[in-house]
């Protein structure tokens, strides 16, 4: 049967493949647009299997969050260069994937590329039909989600940076703001030293100690000077004990306390590409 130019735009718009790929697959099908899908999606599969070993090191960092700002995602969707990523159909391709986290709150990374992204696909099957329409790998390396009184997300310019924020109290939409910019800006590792890892406080008592001892202490002295040097640790790398960058005389706990006694952060997420 003759293959014309609508059936082959009308496949291209289904399935974002090139014209000369839809055509091809039309040709190959007699026709059929559902054997024609599945053979573009088959030559997804191929370019993914021969992409597998390459690196994802550019995408996008993705955070939403609900209508309600209860609910909140921020996902990282990676592919293999700067010029996809500042293509708006990848863009538009990675807030589907957040929006679909939205909507569903998975669990983690398995069960949100097991999610539908239509009535025909899921998302790891959307993966590898792109996979096959860009020509390059993509995969999603990072996933968080959160719910809290007040949900907020930030999106910095060009989202090679994102932060999400929950705070304890509802309708505290500015004061979530500023905190997520925060987060984004001084990418702390824990809320409080509280939230620190074992691991984390154990290196750095070990490299105070180091240091002290380097710089002529007597060793007896060393593990009081690296607790010290623990303190301003913590308010260098711990949220709640951040400076606050709106107002240096301020951490960020006396920041929220001032804005409503007691409110405080329940969780925050932060992923970045560099």
């Amino acid at each position: 049967m003759g293959i014309t130019a609508a059936d082959v735009n009308k496949l291209r718009q289904q399935t974002g493949a090139g014209m000369m790929d839809c055509k091809n697959a039309l040709v190959e099908s007699n026709g059929d647009f559902e054997l024609a899908i599945d053979i573009l999606r088959k030559k997804g599969q191929k370019v993914a299997a021969n992409r597998e070993d390459r690196s994802a090191s550019e995408g996008l960092v993705v955070a939403m969050t609900s209508e309600d700002a209860k609910n909140g995602v921020i996902v990282v969707v990676n592919c293999e260069t700067d010029f996809v990523a500042k293509n708006s159909d990848f863009g538009a391709f990675a807030n589907k994937i957040a929006s679909i986290a939205l909507t569903n709150m998975p669990s983690d990374i398995e069960s949100l590329v097991g999610l539908k992204f239509d009535d025909k696909l899921t998302i790891a099957d959307k993966i590898i039909e792109q996979t096959g329409v860009i020509g390059e790998k993509i995969e999603i390396s990072s996933f968080g989600k959160l719910s809290a009184g007040t949900a907020y997300a930030y999106n910095h310019p060009g989202n090679q940076v994102a932060s999400l924020v929950g705070l304890s109290a509802s309708g505290r939409g500015d004061a979530a703001k500023d905190v997520a910019m925060q987060i984004a800006a001084m990418a702390p590792i824990a809320l409080d030293e509280e939230h620190v890892s074992k691991e984390i406080i154990a290196k750095e008592i070990e490299i105070g100690k180091e240091l002290a001892i380097q710089e002529g202490k007597p060793a007896e002295m060393a593990e009081k000077i690296a607790l010290g040097r623990l303190q301003k640790f913590y308010k260098e790398a711990t949220l709640l004990n951040q400076q606050f960058i709106k107002d240096n005389k301020l951490s960020v706990k006396q920041f929220l306390d001032g804005e409503e006694k007691g409110l405080t952060v329940t969780d925050f997420k932060r992923f970045s590409l560099s």
